[in-house]
């Protein structure tokens, strides 16, 4: 059966590299607030709807994968309940995906905020809301103090074999408003890559802002559901397969005026 594509014309914001070979402004998260003062800039692009043919992409070809995937969990307000029940569901996911021999997650976030909540003031995580500005949460140099700081005593020898960040990314209700979208890795050279500095409750981390470049290739599902589970990889240590994947949520112009984006996505250092 033929399934009726939804393709998305719309704009992405790309840092606003100045041009004088200045590094991206920091970021600082912790005690309820965020502070992010980077410029953006938009840039049109078609974000092309993968329906009927998600698997096509997959982790190692792209970066990112779709998967069906019933949770025992259904509203997701109860950290303490998420980390009891839902992680354990995470860490099994990735493992049946990848072959990994152990799955560590170190940090999960529950977006139901408004499009701009950046702009809510003082207590603005607690209306966090999607992220409307192309990144990857780790940068290569990123991936590595993330396992420096998880397992100090063990990340030499970590280091010596493979491991990625895989990000568990799950609708809390059916999505329309805000979707994300990633971006194919092959699309995406390294020089397109500029380390950012975030810091987040007393880890100095660094992730990727993105210049712009018309030849990246944007994809999104349109309509997901609670049962549809996007992995998108941050790093991957080995670099004969795609390595990172770009991502960021989009406005659809057809969704504008609907209720706020719900979803959760749990960060986790996969090892082998």
């Amino acid at each position: 059966m033929t399934v009726k594509k939804h393709h998305v014309a719309s704009k992405l914001k790309y840092w606003d590299d100045p041009g004088d070979g200045s590094k991206p402004t920091p970021i600082f998260i912790g005690k309820g607030h965020i502070t992010n003062k980077r410029p953006h800039k938009e840039h049109e692009f078609t974000i092309s709807d993968v329906s009927g043919d998600e698997v096509q992409y997959t982790l190692n070809s792209h970066g990112f994968q779709w998967c069906e995937h019933a949770s025992c969990e259904d509203m997701f307000t109860d950290d303490e309940r998420i980390k009891a029940a839902y992680y354990p569901e995470c860490e099994q996911l990735i493992k049946s995906v990848t072959g990994a021999r152990k799955v560590h997650i170190f940090n999960h976030k529950v977006r139901r905020g408004p499009t701009q909540w950046h702009y809510l003031g003082l207590q603005n995580l607690a209306n966090r809301g999607p992220v409307t500005r192309t990144h990857v949460d780790q940068s290569y140099e990123g991936a590595e103090r993330r396992l420096r700081w998880e397992f100090p005593a063990e990340a030499d020898a970590l280091l010596r074999k493979r491991y990625q960040i895989i990000n568990v990314w799950r609708p809390i209700r059916t999505i329309l408003k805000d979707p994300i979208a990633v971006a194919d890795s092959t699309s995406v050279p390294d020089v397109d890559l500029v380390g950012a500095e975030m810091t987040e409750d007393g880890f100095m981390g660094e992730s990727w802002v993105v210049r712009h470049n018309p030849s990246h290739r944007w994809y999104y599902k349109f309509g997901m559901t609670p049962q549809d589970v996007l992995l998108i990889k941050c790093f991957d240590s080995e670099e004969k397969v795609a390595r990172r994947a770009l991502h960021s949520a989009f406005e659809d112009p057809a969704y504008q005026d609907y209720e706020s984006r719900q979803s959760i996505e749990v960060r986790c250092l996969v090892l082998y």
